[in-house]
């Protein structure tokens, strides 16, 4: 191979590279976005439940009530391996992670809550219903993103 041909060959790979990271940072952007939305969907509906608040004017609220629910997923997901990118095309995994790294953030969540919102232990119903309304919202917006990326995958 002359040097040329060489020369091709590692611009070529790296052009790959580059590729492959510009598309596994906007898949991570994606599924931030997605997150961000099950959080403020679920506090918007628990909102809205207690006849608390709606509409556009509720927005502030939803987010602030959301801060503890968004904090507690963000501080422990990324170390579970939710947002690894071999997981990106596996729905397998992508339910396995999400299930983990919920579960484990689920408690933090809630000690969020507590200490900003409760100022103390927030009732068993309650968090039970946070761990698995919030699970189930992660888990219909992340297995069909998977599911779409398994499929480009398979296509390219």
């Amino acid at each position: 191979m002359s040097a040329t041909e060489e020369t091709n060959v590692a611009v070529t790979e790296k052009k790959v590279k580059l590729s492959r990271e510009k598309s596994y940072k906007r898949a991570v952007i994606l599924l931030v976005i997605g997150d961000l939305l099950c959080f403020l969907i679920f506090v918007a509906l628990g909102l809205s439940s207690h006849k608390e608040a709606s509409g556009f004017a509720a927005f502030p609220q939803i987010i602030i009530v959301a801060l503890p629910f968004v904090a507690g997923w963000f501080l422990i997901s990324p170390f579970v391996g939710a947002f690894r990118q071999k997981i990106l095309a596996q729905p397998r995994s992508m339910v396995i992670r999400t299930a983990l790294a919920w579960l484990l953030a689920w408690p933090v969540a809630m000690l969020l809550r507590g200490i900003f919102f409760d100022h103390g232990v927030p009732p068993l119903s309650f968090a039970i219903i946070v761990l698995l309304f919030n699970m189930l919202l992660l888990l219909v917006w992340r297995w069909p993103f998977a599911q779409i990326n398994s499929m480009r995958k398979r296509r390219a």
